[in-house]
């Protein structure tokens, strides 16, 4: 039986973060938490992060592992942080909205086409970074299917 890709234990509201590196630490430790990836998959975050940004406009990051790091995701799963004061993720690029994304496969070219559908639009954004309760987020995604 496959796990959910997304559930209430994978999403995190109104979370303090210092830095860029510790956002994508934090969002990746939500995938290692719940069985989702290996430990090395986090460090591969963070290396894809040096190779290109992994900002998508909107207040939104997507911090992913490169694609060696597919043999560390155990099972296809994302994580979402809302991070209302923000996260510099350099030339004033600031997210708000952090989605750790781990895919077996080509799984993960799905998945980040329905969190696009999602975040393209900025009522949305807001919806995110206002929800009181991590099911308005889940309900939010799941009605992307």
């Amino acid at each position: 039986m496959t796990k959910a890709i997304l559930t209430e234990d994978n999403i995190i509201l109104n979370q303090s973060l210092g830095g860029k590196e510790e956002a994508i630490r934090f969002t990746g430790d939500i995938l290692v938490k719940n069985g989702y990836v290996e430990k090395l998959y986090v460090d591969k975050m963070l290396e894809r992060e040096e190779v290109t940004s992994t900002y998508i406009g909107n207040h939104v990051a997507i911090p992913h592992g490169t694609e060696d790091a597919k043999s560390k995701v155990k099972e296809t799963g994302l994580s979402i942080v809302t991070v209302p004061e923000g996260i510099d993720f350099g030339n004033g690029n600031v997210a708000k909205i952090l989605v750790g994304i781990a895919g077996k496969g080509n799984e993960h070219l799905e998945i980040l086409s329905k969190i696009a559908l999602v975040v393209s639009e900025e009522a949305n954004i807001q919806k995110i970074l206002e929800a009181k309760s991590k099911d308005e987020i889940l309900n939010m995604f799941n009605e992307v299917n």
